[in-house]
């Protein structure tokens, strides 16, 4: 049996290659999301609209992307990315909310993997719907703790599993692609060029896509996140930019192939996940099944790198006593089981809200967008504040210094027009999950026997409330809905 530690010794982290890094970045944003995009953008744009939509998507992350890339190479000393610029730039408080936020982002994610290997199983089992029945939120929960298990047996060996899988589910994505353009109908992807009569303005057809675009796209941090164990520090900044631009390929092509298929009016009443429906129209029967069965590889294996990536997110913020000591736990194989643990007991708890919902895997999706972006807005403003201040660029040329600043500035407004375009609703819905993970605050700060608040950071938390508390009102009287 293992036996439990403290110990964060060099020694006995594990170390992964580049490769390794880039499946992790790959395996944690090709999941659920790319198998949901035909309808998703079916609901919401026709062609045009998609095309200017990854254009600006694909060149927004892709600064975010540099982002990271360059904060790790100029910050080696900074752990799991996305908190510890928000700390390191921000103050602790801030870095606490940026790192809840990610971790809550993460688990909120991992629901949607499990709605969605249901509502794929109830094409051919009735019983559970679109993953939002009783039975289905049962059978989700006995492999949510499955994989626990799995986990928690050691990094290492999740690490391998996850590799293999990457590989595995691209296979049935880039079938689906070649398929659907063999079969091609040039008449109906015109009529799918400008829209339909459900859509409003090409500004607004792009806007509904924004949330739907950062969903698929999170993970590009993943390589930050996990960089406690590279072997060497700038194949982290390697492995996102290689696993991005592979990402980046696959998506806009799934998405873009779907309109000379079916009408957009058909795509968007599909039910999920829609590429299996499309290809299903488009050759049959066994093209439904075939991408069925890949998907469900697909979603086990981002499953297995996001719950990698939450757990270590809460373990490092409380090895750096930013989160309470009992996260710091480890098995002799390297896994944080406490953190382990708090995550799969939030994904339970999320897994069963979504039984109320209205629609179980689009409010599971958008809530995790929401959730990890005001974590990402508050690393690309970091950037912006090291190059402003000119930490770490001494001796840096004229046109490093010029680049950096633009990257950095583009990547915070492209996150600040995503917060934008997720609306007010479900900002409010993503406070109303931050606040009560301020008790993980207060129980840190009373540990070290410090003041709970200090000025600022009790001026933040009541804001938080506030805002959390509108969340609650808007519930209830009906103006925000699940």
């Amino acid at each position: 049996m293992a036996q439990d530690s403290t110990s964060t010794s060099t020694s006995r982290t594990a170390k992964v290659s580049l490769l390794t890094l880039t499946s992790m970045v790959v395996g944690s944003m090709v999941g659920a999301g790319v198998f949901s995009l035909p309808r998703r953008f079916a609901q919401e744009t026709g062609v045009l609209g998609a095309l200017i939509a990854w254009a600006v998507a694909g060149a927004g992350m892709f600064t975010l992307a540099l982002v990271f890339q360059r904060l790790a190479v100029r910050k080696p000393e900074l752990d799991a990315g996305v908190y510890a610029y928000a700390k390191a730039g921000f103050g602790e408080f801030t870095g606490f909310f940026s790192a809840a936020g990610y971790w809550a982002s993460a688990c909120v994610g991992n629901v949607t993997y499990w709605v969605l290997i249901m509502s794929t199983l109830g094409a051919w089992f009735p019983a559970l719907g679109a993953g939002d029945t009783v039975l289905a939120v049962v059978l989700s929960s006995v492999g949510l703790w499955l994989f626990f298990l799995l986990v928690r047996r050691g990094i290492k060996e999740a690490t391998a599993i996850n590799r293999v899988v990457t590989v595995a589910k691209l296979v049935p994505i880039l079938v689906f692609v070649l398929l659907a353009l063999l079969v091609l109908d040039p008449a109906v992807f015109a009529e799918n060029m400008r829209g339909a009569d459900y859509t409003g303005s090409l500004f607004d057809q792009v806007r509904g896509t924004m949330l739907v675009t950062v969903f698929v796209f999170l993970g590009v941090e993943g390589a930050s996140v996990y960089s406690r164990h590279a072997r060497r520090r700038e194949d982290v900044g390697r492995a996102t930019i290689l696993g991005f631009s592979s990402v980046l390929a696959i998506f806009a092509s799934v998405t873009i192939v779907s309109y000379g298929v079916l009408p957009m009016a058909q795509i968007a009443e599909l039910r999920q996940p829609s590429m299996a429906e499309v290809l299903g129209a488009a050759v049959g029967e066994w093209g439904s099944t075939f991408v069925a069965a890949g998907l469900i590889v697909s979603v086990l294996g981002a499953y297995l790198a996001w719950t990698l990536m939450a757990a270590e997110v809460l373990f490092v913020a409380a090895k750096d006593r930013d989160m309470p000591r009992f996260l710091t736990r480890q098995t002799d194989r390297d896994v944080p089981v406490n953190a382990l643990l708090l995550s799969t007991t939030l994904s339970q708890v999320v897994l069963v809200v979504t039984y109320f919902s209205e629609d179980a895997f689009d409010f599971a999706l958008d809530l995790t967008a929401v959730t990890s972006l005001i974590p990402y807005l508050l690393a690309a403003a970091y950037a912006v504040r090291l190059r402003v201040t000119r930490e770490t660029y001494d001796g840096a040329s004229s046109s490093t210094l010029r680049g950096d600043l633009v990257v950095a500035v583009l990547a915070t407004a492209y996150t600040a027009f995503l917060l934008f375009a997720a609306g007010l609703d479900l900002l409010l819905i993503s406070f109303i999950v931050y606040a009560p993970l301020t008790v993980l605050f207060v129980m840190t700060r009373r540990e070290q026997g410090r003041q709970v608040f200090r000025p600022a950071e009790l001026l933040a938390f009541v804001v938080v409330v506030l805002v959390a508390l509108a969340g609650v009102v808007g519930l209830s009287a009906g103006w925000i809905s699940l």
